[in-house]
């Protein structure tokens, strides 16, 4: 049976394996994932819900179908005009994407505080020392009672090092 024959991947492929494969490359991919579903999740929230509350405390306003017609003639919805070939401000889809905006700079200002809140935490845990073992807390108290023993007048520091090993 004859060997297969070697296929050489080209530099840049490899390359391109190792770029996808980067940790950053598929926590960015995830984030845009999750991105559009909470896009879509805001979108129902400002459209489906705010907006119609917008819109009954100002008189019952459809809050979509405010516009404003440049030129052509006014239709009964936004939509309708438009199609008309009228040019039209969309005055009320330009609020909704506001709303859209605000809603999604909270909800990413309010991640970012509780992550940064976890970060510090965390650093918190990792730089707080270490607590003594129980044979650190052993040798701290011998040393004490070493140098309660030798008196007041002829305490010495306790060497910095490690003591020196007979040989």
């Amino acid at each position: 049976m004859k060997p297969p024959i070697p296929v050489h991947e080209p530099l840049w492929v490899k390359e391109f394996k190792a770029f996808i494969m980067r940790g950053n490359v598929v926590d960015l991919a995830v984030g845009i994932v999750i991105g559009a579903a909470f896009t879509g999740i805001v979108n129902s929230l400002v459209q489906d819900l705010i907006n119609p509350l917008i819109g009954l405390m100002i008189g019952g306003v459809d809050f979509s179908n405010v516009f404003v017609v440049l030129s052509g003639e006014r239709g009964p919805s936004l939509e309708a005009t438009r199609q008309s070939g009228a040019a039209v401000l969309a005055i009320g889809l330009f609020i909704n994407a506001i709303i859209r905006f605000l809603i999604v700079a909270m909800a990413i200002f309010w991640l970012l505080r509780m992550l940064t809140r976890l970060r510090v935490r965390h650093r918190e845990e990792q730089s707080a020392p270490p607590a003594p073992t129980t044979q650190e807390k052993l040798l701290m108290e011998i040393r004490d009672a070493l140098v309660s023993e030798r008196g007041a007048t002829q305490a010495a520091p306790p060497p910095a090092g490690p003591a020196p090993r007979p040989s």
